[in-house]
């Protein structure tokens, strides 16, 4: 409860937390939106592809002119002005900047902004959980070697679920289930950027649609970044995926502990210790009643009938039972919160949750039947949805990750539901992201992933 008072500390001895961000898409701007007012921290400079329009989002956010007007990084430093830059490399080198934000949500280039970092002595804030699903333990490993701090986002769900799951557990409670909230039908796995807006008109009022990227968008439709995310969760916190991978089953926020608690005690999952999103729409295509499509949530177990007890007394949600109960938070609000994660990393040395292990892979699966010679183009495009699936089963198939199946061509068909596995694309040995996920293959390997989780 001190990174506030930590931050004035900083500000009292002009040294406040300096911070590079790389990537000035939704997730960048909206923490710019809040770092500028933050007292303590120091936005030092801004890396785009695209410098008009990250100077542009700048504006949009409420920036003044002048705040992003400086002519290089010196300038920025000495001024506190932010510096605006299509060279990424130069923030990351900067010897005076100490939290390096990668928000690109491309998970090639976030593995290498976050290797450079840690190889630069900068703490890493990792928003792309897109290239965390891919080598986030390897990572995390390299960093703490380091002696720095790798670090999910504070704002974004996983980060939010990891502080349920040490909430709960902290306080002794036995972990069952911990996960989030989203919009999903069995047939959202077949969507594309084309269809999706048959969806999302159903349920957003989108009137500019050049204002959002479908692709994008389509990633948190199809199912995808729900895989990514609790693969993050798990790695982070020693849950672990349940052997088919998410369920979605419909739940409101009243009924988490008897939704989400094992099938023996008359929940849906398959045991204790997993992740699983909830769903906001029944199986019949009508809306949940107080759903929880925008929040995160833990269920955990009373061990004594005193704490079951105490559920019912100070209304914590029990199941039916009184044996389990849930904590929610109803909302996250994604990069307006980011400066928590990047103060607890600078100020404490501590990640707002982080991978500890290889537990859990998002595989590539064909959403409709393809055929040889097509390319694969990636996360919530045409050709294939990301999975939640065990890890050990992922190496032991040899499935190919969703993160690294984009611009690869297909050596054969696959019939549409099948995972793919390395041997069916035509990928690049010498890619930089392809070596820095096979290293962390062999570095967890089934050692790592068949350990018991920490419940």
């Amino acid at each position: 409860m001190n990174l506030h008072a930590k931050l004035i500390e900083r500000e009292a001895a002009g040294h406040p937390v300096t911070v590079g961000l790389i990537g000035a898409g939704k997730f960048g701007t909206m923490f710019a939106a809040q770092a500028r007012l933050t007292r303590g921290m120091h936005l030092v400079a801004v890396a785009d592809l695209d410098v008009a329009r990250a100077r542009s989002q700048l504006k949009a956010a409420g920036w003044p002119d002048e705040a992003y007007a400086a002519g290089s990084l010196a300038e920025a430093h000495k001024k506190r002005t932010t510096f605006v830059t299509d060279n990424a490399e130069a923030l990351i080198a900067d010897p005076r900047i100490e939290v390096i934000v990668e928000a690109t949500g491309v998970p090639g280039a976030g593995i290498h902004h976050a290797l450079r970092a840690v190889a630069n002595g900068k703490h890493i804030v990792m928003v792309n959980v897109e290239a965390d699903a891919v080598a986030g333990p390897l990572l995390a490993r390299r960093a703490k070697a380091a002696g720095v701090v790798y670090s999910l986002a504070w704002g974004d769900q996983p980060a939010l679920i990891c502080e349920h799951v040490d909430w709960a557990r902290a306080a002794g409670f036995k972990v069952i289930c911990a996960g989030k909230g989203t919009r999903y039908e069995p047939h959202y796995h077949k969507s594309n950027p084309d269809n999706v807006w048959d969806i999302l008109d159903k349920y957003l009022n989108i009137s500019d649609r050049k204002s959002i990227n479908p692709k994008m968008f389509n990633s948190f439709v199809d199912g995808t970044k729900s895989g990514i995310e609790m693969t993050a969760v798990c790695n982070a916190t020693g849950l672990v995926p349940q052997t088919t991978g998410l369920g979605f089953p419909p739940a409101t926020r009243f009924e988490l502990a008897d939704i989400c608690k094992p099938k023996s005690d008359g929940g849906t999952l398959e045991k204790a210790g997993v992740t699983e999103v909830t769903s906001s729409v029944y199986r019949d295509g009508r809306d949940v009643p107080h759903h929880l499509a925008l929040g995160t949530y833990v269920v955990f177990e009373g061990d004594t009938d005193y704490a079951r007890r105490c559920f019912k007394e100070y209304a914590m949600l029990p199941d039916k039972t009184g044996k389990y109960a849930a904590l929610y938070r109803p909302i996250h609000m994604i990069g307006l919160e980011l400066g928590i994660s990047v103060a607890s990393a600078a100020l404490r040395s501590e990640p707002t949750g982080a991978p500890t292990g290889f537990r859990s892979d998002v595989v590539a699966t064909a959403k409709r039947d393809l055929k040889s010679g097509e390319m694969l183009d990636g996360e919530g495009g045409f050709c294939v949805w990301g999975k939640q699936t065990p890890a050990d089963v992922s190496l032991e198939r040899e499935l190919l990750p969703l993160g690294l199946a984009h611009n690869v061509k297909l050596k054969g068909d696959i019939a549409e539901g099948q995972p793919l596995r390395w041997s069916d694309v035509a990928y690049d040995p010498n890619d930089s992201a392809v070596k820095v996920r096979h290293e962390m293959e062999a570095a967890f390997g089934r050692r790592n992933v068949g350990a018991e989780p920490v419940l």
